[in-house]
Formats: structure tokens, C-alpha cells, sequence
């Protein structure tokens, strides 16, 4: 089959409704739900206000979720969020977004992840997997080449060409890493309260005092003197919301959603609140177990979770039963891991097709191979992904960009008024909940923490601006080269 027949053929809707929850599920719970608890705790110092940051992220998100199900049922396009800004504030805007999740937030992303499953595996095998093959200094910046790099960038490598086989298959090794990531938290949330005889809620009474808090600053750390109570619950749901983050992730797939105005609503919605169930649910379980200043005093190389199950019974039966228990676990967040990494290429790899389709990415990218999967971008977000993974400052580039994605989630969520006012008869499949006082109540939130963040930390937001606006001599560029093209075919 030649370029220009495969050029015309169109996304296929091979998603159902089990699979695109999954793909939101598989995407949302990741490594955020075991790790950040450490930090929270640190950031508000009690157990009961730690479950309140959760929840009110989660009810933000919700919110958020309720807005974004409208949007895409309206318009259930490959790209989601670019599509939305695209038609409510112009090309430029979606293009920024589209910039920064190609070459920064999802790309760093799928790094981090496959480099935390090379890590854990590592560590499961008693660190016998990391060489050090090669390190210098420029500039400097130490840099170090590691074997977990390499496993990293083959872990990519198999996902990447997993996601290039069929949108039907992807949506079914989703769904079996899902229900993984799902048992994972049961297991934690269950086992905490069968398996642990030294548990008590009595822990929910206590505070955190002088717990370790390895690498919180002071003006968010609970107990020091330059402590703010807002700047900390600021922190703490920042913290909550990386675990949450990924709500959106169906709406980059929509255009290969089943029934999508059914099934799109119901996966989005349904989705946020199980998962807001599930991480309350963990978080309760582990001040069961530890108490909050056991909670801080975590190392940040190690996880709540862990620490919550090594503790499965002590005392009661063997040690051989609490190293089973430790060994499922391990293995459990790793293939956690692999289901992020895979639904998030699955996803991210949809937003430099709808570009391209707009003339404001390179025209490769929107060409579809044989089974309908935009092959080309997905091939490019896994070599990003891998050039991230092997230069080791993926880390740095997600925590700088994590300001300006929540800008874009405002000007997302601000365009359901725009569509709402320009298109007052257009087919509203799905009409969002407590419209308008839900997404102002999103957008006002989003500006308080947007505005805390700059205020805690400057050198962070301003730098990821700077990440995202070195997008724009590449949209002009590439605009202008596109318009040639189309003058040169109207001469012809």
C-alpha cells in the first residue's frame, strides 16, 4: 500500500468502553499513590490533613474530568486538549501545548518510568543490574551512562513497537496492566489491615515531629519555623496531583473510542472516582501502619508502600511469608510502571498526528500505517523518550514543565465557556455537571496553586515558560514552510 492511499485512510474506533477506562486508570495510577505519602506528610504533618490534600485533588480533578468529558464528547478527536485549544484560542496556543508534551512532559515521562522499572528491578536482584559504562563532566554537569539507562531504552523500544501493531491490542495490554495496578493498591489497602497486628488509628491523632523529610524545603516543611500552612497544603496537593495526573489521557485517543459519546463520559468520570476511592483508601492504610512520623522519616529512594508491606506478617507467621509479600509487591510496581509507559506512548503519540494533520507539525507524522496507528509518531515519541532516558535529565525537565502543564489545564478547561458562547446549538452528547460553578471552581483553584508555585518556587515555573516558548520558532518555522507548500500545489 502506497503513502498517499495510507495518507487517506482514517483512525479506526477500536477502543471499548473497558479499554478506554483503562487506558485512563492504567495511565493515572503509577508510582505517584506509593511514593507520595512521604512528602505530603512532611508538607502538612498530620494523617488526617494528608487524606484531605488527597481528596481535594481528587475532587479537582473531578472537576476537571466533568469539564473535559463535555469538551470530548463534543469533539472526540485524536489529540484531545490540542483539538480543544486549537478551535477555542487558535493555533499557536495548541501548538505550545502539543510542543511541550512532545519534547518534554510525556517524553520525560515515559523516560522516568521505564528508567523506575530498571531501578526497581535492580533493586529486586540486590543490585546486581547497574554497571557504570561510561561517565564525564561538561560544564560542570556530571554525567554518568548507566546499564539501567540501556534497559530503560529497551523497555521503550518494546512498548513503542507494541503501540505500532494495532490500537485494538494496545487497548487489551492495557486493560490486563490495569487490573495489575488495580490489585496493587488493594493488596497495600487490604493487606495493611489483615496482615499487620501492630496497626492502629490511633496514629490518625498524631503528628508528624521531627521525621527525616529527605529533601523538603523549609518553607513547606510541617514543624520548621519559615513553615506556611497554605504553602505546605499547596505542596501537598501538588504532590496529590501527580499521582492524579493522566485523568485526560483518554481524550489524546478519542478518535479510536467506540460509541464515544457513551463511552467517553462514563470512562472519564467513572475512572476519577475509583481512583480517588483507591488512593484514599491506600493512604488510610498506611497511617494504620506507621505513624506520621514514621511516614516522613521514609527514605526518598524507598516507598510508603513498602514499607507499609514489609511490615505483612512480622510476628505472626514467617519471614519467609512477609519476603513473599515484599517480592509481589516489587513486582507488582514494576509492572505498574510498564503500564503507565504503555499507555502513555499509546496516547502521547496522537498529539504529533493531529498536528501534523494541521499543518503545524512535520507532514510525516500524520501519514497511518496498514492497521490505522499513526506509526511515524509513535516511532518518534519512543526515540525521544530514549534520547531523555540516556541523558539522564528527565527528571529535571518534568519537574520544570509541571507549572506550565497546569497552565494548559486551565486553558483547556476555560474553552468550555468559549465553545459554549460560540457554539450554543452544537450537539452537546454530554453536558458537564454544575456548569458553570465546576470549572470556575477548577479554574480558581488551578490559579491559586499555579500562583503558590511561583511564589515558592520561581526558578521551577519561569523556566518551564521558557521550555515551553522555545516551541515557537519551530511553529514558525515549520508554518511558514507549510504555506509555501500550499501556494506551490495551488500553482500547480
Amino acid at each position: 500500500m502506497n503513502s498517499e492511499t495510507i495518507d487517506r485512510q482514517s483512525l479506526i474506533r477500536g477502543l471499548g468502553l473497558i479499554a478506554a477506562i483503562s487506558i485512563i486508570i492504567g495511565n493515572v495510577i503509577g508510582t505517584g499513590v506509593f511514593l507520595k505519602a512521604r512528602v505530603m506528610t512532611c508538607n502538612v504533618g498530620t494523617p488526617g490533613w494528608v487524606v484531605m490534600a488527597w481528596v481535594a485533588a481528587g475532587v479537582l480533578s473531578l472537576a476537571g474530568a466533568l469539564t473535559y468529558a463535555e469538551l470530548t464528547a463534543m469533539k472526540p478527536q485524536a489529540g484531545g486538549p490540542y483539538v480543544f485549544l486549537r478551535d477555542s484560542y487558535g493555533k499557536l496556543s495548541s501548538f505550545l501545548f502539543g510542543w511541550m508534551q512532545m519534547f518534554v512532559a510525556r517524553t520525560g515521562a515515559q523516560a522516568s518510568v521505564a528508567v523506575v522499572f530498571a531501578i526497581a528491578l535492580n533493586d529486586y536482584l540486590g543490585g546486581a543490574l547497574k554497571q557504570t559504562l561510561f561517565q564525564t563532566t561538561v560544564l560542570g554537569y556530571q554525567y554518568e551512562l548507566t546499564s539501567l539507562q540501556l534497559i530503560a531504552v529497551v523497555l521503550i523500544a518494546i512498548f513503542t513497537t507494541l503501540n505500532c501493531l494495532s490500537v485494538s491490542l494496545s487497548g487489551q495490554i492495557a486493560t490486563v496492566l490495569t487490573a495489575i495496578k488495580i490489585a496493587l493498591v488493594i493488596m497495600v489497602g487490604v493487606g495493611a489491615f489483615l496482615f499487620v497486628t501492630g496497626g492502629a488509628f490511633d496514629n490518625f491523632s498524631l503528628a508528624s515531629t521531627g521525621g527525616a523529610c529527605e529533601g523538603v524545603g523549609d518553607s513547606v516543611r510541617f514543624g520548621s519555623p519559615e513553615y506556611s500552612f497554605f504553602a505546605g497544603f499547596a505542596a501537598a496537593m501538588l504532590g496529590a496531583l501527580w499521582g492524579y495526573d493522566g485523568w485526560d489521557n483518554l481524550t489524546y485517543v478519542a478518535g479510536e473510542v467506540k460509541d464515544p459519546n457513551r463511552n467517553i463520559p462514563i470512562a472519564i468520570i467513572g475512572s476519577v472516582l475509583l481512583i480517588i476511592l483507591l488512593y484514599v483508601s491506600a493512604n488510610v492504610a498506611y497511617f494504620y501502619v506507621l505513624d506520621p512520623t514514621a511516614v516522613a522519616s521514609v527514605s526518598k529512594d524507598s516507598s510508603v508502600a513498602m514499607a507499609v508491606v514489609s511490615k505483612f506478617f512480622t510476628g505472626d507467621i514467617t519471614t519467609f511469608a512477609t519476603g513473599f509479600a515484599v517480592a509481589i509487591f516489587t513486582v507488582g510496581l514494576m509492572l505498574s510502571s510498564l503500564g503507565t509507559l504503555h499507555t502513555s506512548i499509546l496516547a502521547a503519540s496522537r498529539i504529533p498526528y493531529a498536528m501534523a494533520n494541521d499543518r503545524v507539525m512535520f507532514p510525516l507524522f500524520k501519514r497511518l500505517s496498514v492497521n490505522a496507528v499513526p506509526v511515524n509518531s509513535v516511532i518518534f515519541m519512543g526515540i525521544w523518550a530514549s534520547i531523555l532516558a540516556l541523558s539522564g535529565s528527565f527528571d529535571t525537565l518534568t519537574d520544570y514543565v509541571i507549572f506550565g502543564s497546569w497552565i494548559f489545564y486551565a486553558l483547556v478547561t476555560s474553552s468550555i465557556f468559549v465553545f459554549r458562547r460560540k457554539y450554543p446549538n452544537a450537539e452537546r452528547p454530554y453536558k458537564a455537571w454544575g456548569y458553570p460553578f465546576v470549572p470556575i471552581v477548577f479554574l480558581l483553584v488551578t490559579g491559586w496553586l499555579l500562583l503558590s508555585t511561583l511564589l515558592n518556587n520561581p526558578k521551577q515555573s519561569v523556566t518551564g515558560i521558557i521550555l515551553i516558548l522555545l516551541g515557537l520558532p519551530v511553529y514558525y518555522y515549520v508554518t511558514r514552510h507549510q504555506v509555501k507548500e500550499i501556494r506551490t500545489e495551488g500553482e500547480s
